[in-house]
């Protein structure tokens, strides 16, 4: 149903090897269940890493619910490779413990699987994660459709200093 490949967005990417119907599910972002902790332990980690070196890479942390995450960085989890939208064509579902991504439209083979990161706003790091989407609408930075008018408010103010 699908397959990782060079992508233009970001490394690699997840592509549909066949025609993927409206509202299936496509592959579960599987991994290590950890603590929330750990997780962000983890992801500090990682950060720190990436942005001492020049080489570009991916933390790889899925927030499950309230007490755990995943750790999605093994090679047997092919939804890692998933990029970001800002016009994406899946979504994520969190049903029973598991992380599975789910076709929003009716996705062509050979077109890449993405969904909305959804990371929240933070005027502090918000550039640490930029966006290469290449839709006409994307602001440049991964951040979450819920928070894009925090973004445009936080715009503003800097503009106007």
């Amino acid at each position: 149903m699908y397959k990782v490949k060079s992508s233009k967005v970001h490394g690699k990417g997840v592509f549909a090897s066949e025609f993927i119907p409206k509202n299936k599910e496509i592959i579960e972002y599987r991994g290590e269940k950890i603590t929330k902790k750990e997780g962000d332990r983890r992801s500090e980690k990682r950060i720190k890493k990436y942005l001492n070196s020049k080489k570009t890479g991916s933390v790889y942390i899925f927030e499950l619910n309230s007490r755990y995450d995943i750790d999605g960085s093994f090679g047997y989890n092919k939804a890692r490779f998933i990029n970001h939208s800002c016009n994406p064509n899946c979504e994520v579902k969190i049903e029973k413990g598991q992380i599975w991504i789910v076709s929003l439209k009716n996705i062509k083979k050979n077109q890449e699987l993405s969904y909305d990161y959804g990371y929240e706003f933070d005027k502090e790091d918000y550039k640490d994660h930029i966006c290469k989407c290449g839709y006409k609408n994307c602001i440049g930075y991964i951040i979450s459709s819920d928070d894009i008018h925090k973004y445009k408010k936080h715009l503003k103010k800097v503009q106007k200093k």
